[in-house]
């Protein structure tokens, strides 16, 4: 038996992780942080983004400084 699932109506959530006082996007490699950071930094314009390895865990973050 088939079944359709409606992903119309739910939102996608990224893994999250709490550093210092920021609730920050966890990437799961440095690569895919990159790409983030670089799409951000298309979409927002005069902002150079930077990426960083957490401490609390096996992922990666973005940093604006």
């Amino acid at each position: 038996m088939s079944r359709k699932m409606n992903y119309k109506n739910q939102e996608y959530q990224p893994e999250r992780c709490w550093v210092g006082d920021t609730h920050k996007i966890c990437y799961s490699t440095r690569d895919e942080a990159e790409v983030a950071a670089r799409v951000a930094e298309h979409d927002h314009g005069n902002i150079k983004l930077s990426v960083y390895k957490c401490e609390f865990g096996d992922h990666w973050h973005l940093s604006s400084s």
